[in-house]
């Protein structure tokens, strides 16, 4: 998932948007736990000053401007699913990586006993209330040294509304995003070996694959990196929150994000209204760490926000039905990367650590002092363990001696 709270909510009460506003910025502050004391300061700042320090966040911090070569899938109900392809040394990509990062990336990977990583794909799938710029800091590292995808999830940011969803009342399931994925493997890279890369729901979406086409797995796929992810049982996830504060929001909250969803226009100019208030706690469940560059905590405040409340409703009821435990066998020939930070309050790193016991030749890292959107906050780490997966795998293939079909 990409925020607990998906940018907020707002419940629509006869006072109007503004109501709904207020109304919604209360129960976030009550999600938020900690973050109450974040809002209060906020309160007592002027608006206009705030107003100019979001705008001058926004200018500086060029994150999420990374663009590739567009395409669309399609798919099995007719969504529109957008994708961004980065190949291997093309002139935009050499330039934009600069040419000592890039040589120094490609040798780090070229020198672990296997040949050029050319022939690997990497597909990365993004988070709940994320999009595909939150792997902002990935992308660059490895843009024009690796082949990689990155796509947009049903419903959020390039891709289109769900069709099932808008057209059918079809709830969205994790299975759905699963199928999803295959479409954007079938339109993106249809052949050829994958390393496959998975935040949140990202990698919940990534076994539901497995799940359903563990022939692709068995078949193409030589690595497989899992990030702040959950196997199942996230129906158990406090928050942070205390038990009886938690058993109130469970009680009360499938039922309000309905009534959000279904008064989308209403709860949007509430959302605007109250977007300071908000940011306090998108921040408290994105990072741990205090002095989280303010840029960065901007990035994620926008890709949240801009995530449409009845998006964020239609989307929540799957993660309680998500149980793909199973699945995960499908991995266990593969080099595996199991990471989380410590301080995820969306999906804490003991759901990882669950992943891991049923991989157990996984490699298993916990970052101290990381949140939930643990490749912002410590970007380096996070790369740093992406390019040595994609060098193992590709070190296994060439020890095959063959393409990934006859494993």
């Amino acid at each position: 998932m990409g925020g607990a709270v998906g940018g907020g909510g707002a419940v629509a009460g006869g006072g109007g948007w503004r109501g709904a506003g207020v109304a919604g910025a209360a129960i976030g502050v009550i999600a938020g736990g900690g973050a109450a004391g974040v809002a209060i300061e906020r309160l007592t700042v002027g608006r206009g000053m705030r107003k100019k320090a979001r705008l001058a966040l926004d200018a500086a911090g060029p994150y999420g401007a990374l663009r590739g070569m567009p395409g669309t899938a399609y798919a099995d109900d007719g969504t529109e699913l957008s994708y961004e392809v980065e190949d291997i040394g093309t002139e935009e990509a050499d330039a934009a990586a600069g040419g000592g990062g890039r040589g120094v990336r490609a040798r780090r990977l070229r020198g672990r006993g296997r040949r050029a990583p050319e022939p690997v794909t990497v597909v990365f799938s993004h988070g709940y209330c994320l999009n595909q710029d939150s792997w902002h800091f990935q992308r660059a590292a490895l843009r024009g040294v690796v082949r990689a995808v990155y796509w947009d999830q049903r419903s959020h940011a390039r891709s289109g509304r769900g069709v099932d969803q808008v057209e059918r009342a079809v709830p969205v399931s994790i299975d759905q995003l699963g199928r999803d994925l295959k479409a954007v493997i079938d339109a993106a890279a249809p052949e050829g070996p994958l390393v496959l890369v998975g935040h949140s729901m990202g990698g919940m979406t990534t076994m539901a694959l497995a799940d359903q086409f563990p022939e692709l797995i068995r078949e193409r796929v030589v690595g497989v990196a899992l990030v702040g992810t959950s196997s199942g049982r996230l129906g158990e996830v406090n928050f942070g929150l205390p038990v009886a504060g938690m058993n109130a929001v469970r009680r009360v909250l499938p039922g309000l994000l309905r009534t959000l969803g279904s008064q989308a226009d209403l709860v949007e100019r509430g959302r605007r209204a109250t977007a300071d208030l908000f940011a306090g706690v998108i921040k408290r469940y994105s990072f741990s760490r205090k002095d989280v560059d303010p840029a960065i905590a901007r990035f994620a405040e926008r890709m949240i926000e801009a995530t449409p409340i009845d998006v964020v409703a239609e989307f929540y009821p799957a993660f309680a039905e998500h149980d793909k435990a199973e699945a995960l066998e499908h991995f266990a020939e593969l080099p595996v990367l199991v990471l989380a930070g410590t301080e995820d309050l969306v999906t804490p790193s003991g759901h990882s650590e669950a992943i891991a016991a049923l991989l157990p030749d996984a490699e298993l890292v916990l970052v101290p002092d990381a949140g939930h959107l643990v490749m912002l906050e410590h970007p380096e780490l996070v790369t740093d363990r992406l390019v040595e997966l994609i060098a193992r795998a590709g070190a296994g293939r060439a020890a095959a001696g063959t393409g990934t079909s006859d494993r």
